[in-house]
């Protein structure tokens, strides 16, 4: 390892089990195999739906014996099943994220975010997995679009299966993010391919803000989560804020000079809001507000219905807050200047994303 990525301290926990990650080759689901792999699992299975993107996965491990990548997908739970079976964990990631795909597509929308989540659900209860943890969006909360609406109801799904857990079924949580930069579809890709083509960088709306994350600390939330889990929640990152503007602005400064352009030749276009877009990123909502407790790193939204069958604990080590007082969104947080920016991007290759 490279000084600036220091091996992660033993995780006991993760010995000896074995992992399943449904969305292999997708943009989380590759982080989160990367970031599992070093945790020492015996056994990790990668499922995936995109057969060519499956096999380079595969040459990239194919010196790595614990790891076994297979296509599948999440609409057929058998198959799911077949392959789930002598898993202890299992990562959900599989989903449609694209907004105007799923708009498109509505019927394929719900097969594949709602419908394969339940199938993951039913998976799980058969093969006697350990826990189950479900990957999430900000566009879940007062959703606006069918993808956001759908992963709404994921999150319910996983929520009512804990709520319904007997002794020895599997724990379920969900974890939900803000903006992944560099992620398939993010803004930060489609500006570099702006500012590579000497532009112009089009802003839907200059006052428009969001919560940003690294795709490392996107996934170190999904594992974080697996083991703070006490059943049914949802756990929120804590993540800086900034205006869009100024990610414009500090991408153009950085990015510019190296296709040896002058940064101030680069033009900024307004283009207007898309159907369904926000103004600003929502990660906890007024309702959510009155049954989430805060710890050092994360918000962690409680279930709205007791468990059925049990009694939860939901104490966690590191509670900072037993409430939140105000809803969590991207118009309500400091934002960071563009020098604090420039310093968050430096985590983020950006030079590779034209």
């Amino acid at each position: 390892m490279s000084p600036g990525n220091p091996e992660p301290p033993v995780d006991t926990r993760w010995l000896g089990k074995s992992v399943l990650v449904t969305g292999a080759c997708g943009t989380v689901g590759r982080e989160l195999l990367r970031q599992v792999v070093r945790l020492g699992p015996r056994r990790i299975v990668g499922l995936d739906n995109n057969e060519t993107e499956l096999f380079f996965l595969g040459e990239e491990y194919a010196a790595n014996p614990g790891v076994h990548l297979f296509l599948c997908d999440v609409r057929d739970r058998d198959g799911l099943t077949a392959k789930m079976a002598g898993a202890d964990i299992v990562l959900h990631t599989a989903a449609l994220k694209h907004v105007l795909q799923c708009e498109r597509s509505p019927r394929d929308a719900l097969q594949t975010n709602v419908v394969g989540t339940q199938n993951v659900i039913d998976a799980a209860h058969a093969c006697r997995v350990s826990r189950v943890v479900f990957t999430s969006s900000d566009k879940a909360v007062n959703p606006t679009n069918v993808m956001g609406t759908s992963k709404l109801m994921c999150e319910r799904l996983i929520t009512a299966a804990n709520a319904h857990r007997r002794a020895g079924d599997p724990i379920f949580a969900s974890t939900r993010f803000g903006n992944v930069l560099g992620s398939r579809g993010s803004v930060v890709p489609l500006f570099a391919r702006q500012i590579a083509a000497g532009g112009p960088v089009t802003l839907t709306d200059p006052a428009m803000t969001r919560f940003i994350m690294t795709l490392q600390e996107a996934a170190a939330l999904v594992v974080e989560s697996v083991h703070a889990a006490r059943g049914g929640e949802v756990f929120v990152m804590k993540m800086p804020a900034v205006g869009i503007e100024d990610l414009a602005h500090v991408m153009i400064r950085r990015l510019a000079p190296r296709r040896g352009m002058d940064p101030r030749a680069v033009e900024l276009r307004t283009v207007g809001m898309k159907p369904g877009e926000k103004l600003y990123e929502e990660l906890l909502s007024d309702e959510e507000v009155r049954r989430t407790v805060e710890t050092r790193r994360f918000f962690i939204v409680l279930p709205a219905f007791k468990s059925l069958y049990e009694e939860i604990d939901y104490d966690y080590a590191d509670i900072v807050a037993a409430r939140v007082e105000r809803a969590y969104n991207s118009s309500l947080v400091p934002l960071l200047d563009r020098g604090q920016l420039e310093r968050f991007l430096e985590q983020v290759p950006l030079e590779e994303m034209n």
